[in-house]
């Protein structure tokens, strides 16, 4: 099964073209390679997939051609523990990082917000 139909399938992307686009992206790792989005999928192959600021790192079980129910895509990988408490460690990470906020008072300059989008780019 192609990479891009499989991730599509397991539900880690909405649509289609937006899993073809994550792999042509170099987003996803097939057996520690970069992948095209037609590579052919085998069971048993790992995959690394970054999206937004996690990373998953899986396992593939099985196939379905169809996108059913999550109950279903979540039957289709195993993820790593590793690649779980890496997760649940950068989650706390985040949740107990100080917000970002404007210490002048009032409204923030054209300057400021120039700034603060520049800080936010680097998380």
């Amino acid at each position: 099964m192609r990479v891009d139909k499989w991730l599509w399938a397991a539900r880690f992307f909405k649509t289609r073209s937006q899993a073809s686009d994550a792999v042509d992206g170099g987003h996803i790792e097939v057996n520690g390679e970069r992948a095209k989005p037609s590579k052919q999928l085998k069971i048993g192959d790992e995959l690394r997939i970054r999206q937004h600021n996690n990373t998953f790192v899986i396992h593939v079980r099985q196939f379905n051609e169809r996108r059913g129910p999550a109950s279903e895509a979540q039957e289709m990988y195993e993820e790593t523990e590793a690649s779980r408490a890496e997760r649940t460690r950068l989650a706390e990470q985040r949740r107990l990082a100080p917000t970002p906020a404007y210490e002048e008072g009032g409204r923030p300059t054209k300057r400021d917000r120039r700034d603060m989008s520049r800080i936010k780019r680097r998380f």
